[in-house]
């Protein structure tokens, strides 16, 4: 088998990446603080710092666009686009959540949470729909940005509520813990399915390269963090909060590596031409 080198794509930079990375933890975070606080209205701040997230995301879209007004194209193809789709999505569900707080209608902002369910869900299909790029068109990536946009999410709303001094659920820390475990399995997951598709070397170097860091110190150290304070009280809530910390960096971590770093886009491949092939008659 001869390939023909792959390289790396260079449309999406780091402020594609920006998009995965704040969107995922925006959407993520909207979720949990609806379910944390439901039916009550959630803590005005918090909100608005999920909201953020979110269009701190779309708004390094918008930059990377070379012409910046042909930004009004994205919702032309719905039919076909999913990032078309995920800009719908987003529009919906800050209509929802700013009417919610507007109106005083907690009802609002929960279906405001339903959107960012479906944006995150956008977000892990906009990749896996790039054909032409092994490590995002792999559909193990789709349950790899969705268990890390709740990892994050959850790891943002436990830090928030630490600031702004509200009460943190303690379902809410064990909810990190399991997530942070989906998360690892998804991560394990993806990187398999790669190896097993025989994905670009180099995509594959570039994943490696952040494995240990993305186990070690994005997963099982914030996991332990997280849980000593269950096991011994005096230590305190703050190791939670530099746990959840190290999670949200990690999952952002990960994903601007996917975007940028492993990105390689899949090179040709030939067959060995065998005595009485067609082809390899003609080459004579």
């Amino acid at each position: 088998m001869i390939r023909i080198g792959s390289f790396i794509q260079k449309n999406w930079d780091w402020r594609a990446a920006s998009n995965f990375m704040f969107g995922g933890t925006g959407s993520g975070l909207l979720m949990l603080l609806v379910i944390a606080t439901y039916p009550n209205a959630p803590p005005l701040p918090v909100e608005l710092v999920a909201l953020a997230f979110v269009g701190a995301g779309l708004s390094m879209v918008w930059l990377e666009i070379g012409r910046p007004w042909r930004f009004i194209n994205v919702f032309f193809h719905p039919e076909t686009s999913w990032m078309t789709r995920e800009a719908f999505v987003a529009g919906v569900t800050f209509v929802l959540a700013l009417a919610g707080i507007v109106l005083e209608m907690p009802v609002l902002v929960a279906a405001s949470a339903v959107g960012a369910a479906g944006f995150l869900y956008c977000q892990g299909q906009i990749l896996k729909a790039s054909k032409g790029i092994p490590a995002w068109r792999e559909p193990a990536v789709v349950p790899l940005i969705i268990a890390t946009g709740l990892t994050e999410g959850a790891a943002a709303l436990l830090v928030l509520m630490a600031l702004f001094g509200g009460a943190t659920p303690v379902w809410l820390e064990y909810l990190l813990l399991g997530l942070l475990a989906v998360r690892m399995i998804a991560w394990s997951s993806y990187r398999g399915a790669l190896v097993a598709s025989n994905a670009p070397p180099a995509a594959l170097a570039a994943l490696e390269k952040i494995g240990g860091v993305t186990l070690w110190a994005g997963n099982v150290l914030p996991a332990v963090l997280i849980a000593l304070p269950f096991v011994i009280p005096s230590l305190g809530a703050s190791l939670a909060v530099v746990g959840s910390v190290l999670a949200l960096l990690s999952g952002w971590h990960v994903k601007f590596t996917i975007v940028t770093q492993a990105a390689q886009v899949q090179g040709y491949a030939f067959g060995k031409l065998t005595k009485g092939h067609p082809l390899a008659n003609k080459a004579r």
